[in-house]
């Protein structure tokens, strides 16, 4: 695709693009599939397991095997091969509550990493929205430039003349085009951010910008910051994350724990001998118990415990991490309104000192060096305001993501978002390969990988 794509495009469309191109949401989505098929092998510990296992031994010479020769009727020595076939199935029948602790602590861990994946979700659209200002704030700041620029040589070429016919000193003309060649230079400054700006746009949205549109409303967020903070620690993900992982640690301790019951399994197997041409079948019931493993068990569960404090502890400072972003957002969003206010006045009044300032010049009551502060001055009141609408733009969504809501159900973008609930339904039961789910399950798996 062109760097120079001139589509018009509005801040919709860079955040569906966004969220269709991030490479870092796909390798959040496999993360995730890998913790669903954990609770597929959590699962698989609790059903029976069948093998076949086959052995095939032999000696070279060996005088003690003799056997008759049909034709001769001569006894000969030779070699011995015996092959065994055997038939097992196994199952645990009683584990202290660990394998079923276990799947309970991976089905948690399934949520956590959801979550994990939503918050993922927050930070690529909230890069597209910051991405998306930064392009319009550095076209705008060349917009800004060019245009002072052609004043600028305007204004060289009236204090050229006005020396011509001794109105003005060489001073005059000199000041003139010195404030003329540092407007060229932040001009070529202004179109190098430009191109930065762009190059960052393609990062965070998966393609260069078209001829973008300015936002014409902002999302609702919160009546205040008491109201924005009480909704983030319900709805962030982030803490919901820290609180499945709270449940995985506490669950982690009732495996540790379980570890000192005693395990009971059974076992099934038919074996076939080849040499002796006889079949046994044998069913047997094993109990094993620990009783000194040289102080490890107790370590796992001391820390088990520790998981459990920190996690714990990893909670309560995910939410006060959560309340301060929040309360930051919401007071760069109430600056950036009051620097847009500020700044509308602060044009108006440059504005009319610059008119005031141009004409008086023009009556010999003002200097060339008065007009051109002047122009300086009304520059500055327009850039600012270009920086603080961006900036509150960038503030009002930097807030939703604090609250948790930078979401594509949330901004309602219309579009087909990833299901993280279906690759586990599919898997959760720990489908066989050769099984029809588990054949349909290699479907899927190459048309993500297609995708």
């Amino acid at each position: 695709m062109s760097p120079f794509q001139l589509s018009a495009e509005t801040l919709t469309d860079a955040l569906i693009d966004a969220y269709r191109n991030s490479n870092l949401l796909e390798q959040n989505r496999a993360l995730l599939r890998i913790a669903d098929d954990d609770v597929a092998i959590a699962f698989s510990d609790l059903l029976p397991t069948l093998n076949f296992i086959a052995n095939l031994s032999g000696t070279d010479p060996n005088n003690n095997v003799r056997r008759s020769n049909p034709l001769t009727g001569e006894v000969e020595y030779g070699d011995r091969l015996v092959a065994t076939y055997q038939l097992q199935a196994e199952m645990v029948i009683y584990a202290g509550g660990r394998n079923r602790n276990t799947l309970e602590a991976r089905k948690e861990s399934v949520l956590a990493t959801r979550e994990a994946l939503r918050s993922v979700e927050q930070q690529i659209l909230l890069q597209a929205v910051s991405a998306y200002m930064g392009v319009l704030r550095a076209e705008a700041y060349v917009d800004l430039r060019e245009n002072n620029v052609r004043v600028l040589t305007q204004e060289r070429q009236a204090t050229s003349d006005r020396f011509e016919v001794g109105e003005v000193t060489r001073t005059d003309v000199a000041q003139a085009e010195s404030r003329h060649a540092a407007a060229v230079s932040l001009l070529e400054a202004a179109r190098g951010d430009r191109d930065v700006a762009r190059e960052q746009f393609r990062t965070a949205v998966g393609r260069y910008p078209g001829d973008l549109v300015t936002p014409p409303n902002m999302p609702a967020t919160a009546a205040n910051v008491d109201e924005a903070a009480r909704l983030a620690v319900r709805t962030h993900p982030d803490i919901r994350q820290a609180q499945r992982e709270v449940t995985v640690a506490e669950i982690g301790m009732k495996v540790a724990r379980g570890a000192y019951l005693p395990t009971i399994s059974g076992q099934i197997s038919a074996n076939t001998d080849s040499e002796e041409k006889y079949e046994y079948r044998q069913l047997g019931i094993t109990l094993s118990q620990p009783i000194y493993q040289g102080g490890g068990l107790a370590a796992l569960e001391r820390q088990a415990i520790a998981r459990r404090d920190a996690a714990r502890s990893s909670l309560l400072q995910t939410t006060l991490s959560v309340e301060e972003n929040v309360g930051n957002a919401w007071a760069r969003l109430e600056a950036a309104k009051a620097q847009i206010r500020a700044t509308d006045l602060q044009i108006n009044a440059a504005q009319i000192a610059f008119d005031g300032t141009r004409e008086e010049a023009t009556l010999g009551a003002r200097t060339t060096l008065d007009v051109l502060d002047a122009e300086q001055e009304l520059l500055d009141a327009r850039a600012s305001r270009i920086d603080a609408i961006a900036t509150e733009y960038v503030a009002v969504y930097s807030l939703l993501s604090a609250m948790g809501l930078m979401t594509v159900d949330h901004l309602k973008l219309g579009i087909q978002t990833y299901d993280p609930a279906g690759y586990y339904n599919a898997v959760k039961h720990a489908p066989a390969r050769l099984s029809p789910r588990g054949m349909q399950l290699d479907r899927v798996l190459r048309k993500i990988g297609r995708e």
